[in-house]
């Protein structure tokens, strides 16, 4: 009896300790199922922010392909609009003078919610740090690659101080379609090896491909080809001054109608006497006595005693009214007097630069149906103009005539000022300029450089176009994408941009 009294309270505690232990087992579980519920929420709300994220991102690279969109159609409206500006200058029979840039839009311009800017360039100041030119951009302020002399080629490379003398030996031969390829050679021994074209430039892009053009030589400082020196553009040299490559300076697309708009030949000043379309052109334009002085200054000495009725005028050039007098048919005639260049004929006129004026368009020294590459006198920068004859032993000369249509632009009508500009104290450096036909007042290419934005500043692009307006209708001859090159315009239009995102 005393045993089982002593193992009653055993048999009481026992019962006891069987209930205690599922109560711990139950929390332990508890607190595990509450980890691997923290775990899960955690898993959860890691992949909602995970594709909350990615669908941020979604939208914002859906934005940008909008808003690039929106840059595209941009420059395609920036295209139409520099077709109708150039139209328009055709139909005021303005054909061959820039658009006036006070006269059209060019910064900032808005398409829809998109903005189209057109990079130009400032040829009457240095290339410096400055703001960017905006605007039209002359394809005759360069040297054409295809027809520059090699005098003009030479004086080019030697001005510019990354660019390779080599170089314009090495266009000569690439141009030259009865050259055995001097540089063959090394042509044959690149990479991928190829031939020396021995025909014309296409593109001024094609320097690649030569001898002696490396990307320093090409673009210089100006990496990105906007025509001013940008924060992330190495500045050498460190004195805030663009130090830009070759391609800033030369062009294949420069080329002049000979002919009037209906296809008649310009009068020509290759042999002129005292009969024929050139006294007819001045009698009709400036009056018979002032013709006859003229042709006198020229050493053709008319003689008039059979007078005008003894002979029909010959009728003058389209747009030139009345039919004037065909000249002399008795008397002493004087010999054919050749000229080399519309400013040697000027020179030897001593006409006045407004007389001038009338007939420089009607008269030319070159045969078929365009003239090509001669640089445009009123937009060329110092540089270019540097390298034309006379002025290449002389460049300090080219600053005088930059300064010089500066201060008077309202003279720039005929290349007559550049006699004003240099004066007859400079008759060597004018006297080299007029023994070739290499400079005009006219244009009929310009290069539209055109930048985008889409809306909110995003969707960067630029395309680069070449009209010409020679035959009469603008029409695209050149499209080039420079996206590539990235951002073109400058810290200004950035900081604007972030300004106005920052006040919404």
């Amino acid at each position: 009896m005393r045993t089982s009294e002593i193992q009653d309270p055993t048999s009481r505690e026992a019962p006891s300790t069987k209930i205690q232990d599922p109560i711990r087992s139950h929390r332990g579980e508890s607190a595990s199922t509450f980890i691997i519920v923290l775990w899960i929420a955690f898993g959860l709300v890691s992949m909602a922010i995970y594709f909350a994220h990615s669908m941020s991102f979604e939208l914002r690279a859906a934005d940008n392909r909008v808003s690039g969109i929106s840059a595209e159609q941009a420059i395609e409206g920036a295209a139409r609009y520099v077709n109708y500006l150039l139209t328009t200058q055709v139909a005021n029979n303005s054909n061959g003078f820039l658009p006036d840039p006070a006269f059209y839009l060019s910064e900032a311009v808005p398409v829809g919610d998109a903005h189209f800017w057109l990079i130009g360039r400032d040829t009457n100041n240095a290339i410096g740090p400055g703001q960017l030119s905006f605007g039209l951009v002359d394809e005759a302020s360069k040297v054409n690659l295809n027809s520059a002399s090699s005098n003009i080629l030479a004086a080019l490379m030697v001005s510019l101080p990354r660019a390779n003398p080599d170089l314009a030996l090495a266009i000569l031969d690439w141009r030259d379609t009865n050259a055995t390829g001097a540089y063959q050679t090394y042509y044959a021994t690149r990479p991928q090896p190829y031939q020396c074209k021995n025909a014309a430039f296409e593109t001024a892009d094609e320097l690649r491909l030569l001898y002696g053009a490396d990307m320093d030589t090409l673009v210089g400082e100006d990496v990105n080809r906007n025509g001013v020196l940008d924060l992330n553009e190495s500045d050498e040299n460190h004195n805030g001054v663009l130090e830009p490559g070759v391609l800033e300076y030369v062009t294949v697309y420069s080329r002049e109608p000979n002919t009037y708009s209906n296809g008649t030949a310009r009068v020509s000043l290759r042999a002129v006497s005292t009969t024929g379309p050139l006294p007819t052109l001045l009698q009709n334009v400036l009056g018979t006595g002032r013709a006859q002085t003229i042709l006198a200054n020229l050493g053709l000495q008319q003689n008039t005693g059979a007078g005008r009725n003894g002979q029909a005028g010959r009728s003058g050039p389209p747009g030139r009214s009345g039919g004037g007098a065909g000249g002399s048919t008795g008397g002493q005639v004087s010999s054919p007097v050749t000229f080399t260049s519309p400013l040697h004929f000027f020179r030897q006129s001593k006409m006045t630069s407004d007389e001038f004026g009338q007939i420089a368009n009607d008269i030319t020294v070159t045969n078929g149906a365009s003239i090509d590459g001669r640089i445009n006198m009123n937009t060329a920068s110092a540089t270019v103009l540097a390298s034309l004859p006379g002025l290449d032993s002389n460049p300090e000369l080219a600053q005088t005539l930059v300064t010089y249509r500066q201060s008077n632009p309202d003279k720039l009508g005929s290349i007559a000022w550049v006699v004003d500009a240099l004066g007859e104290n400079n008759s060597s450096v004018l006297s080299a300029l007029q023994a070739t036909d290499c400079i005009t007042a006219q244009s009929y290419q310009v290069t539209a450089d055109v930048a985008a934005l889409g809306p909110n500043g995003r969707g960067y692009r630029r395309i680069r176009f070449v009209f010409d307006t020679s035959d009469g209708t603008p029409k695209i001859i050149y499209r080039q994408d420079l996206t590539y090159l990235g951002w073109a315009l400058g810290k200004e239009v950035r900081d604007n941009w972030l300004l106005a995102k920052t006040t919404r």
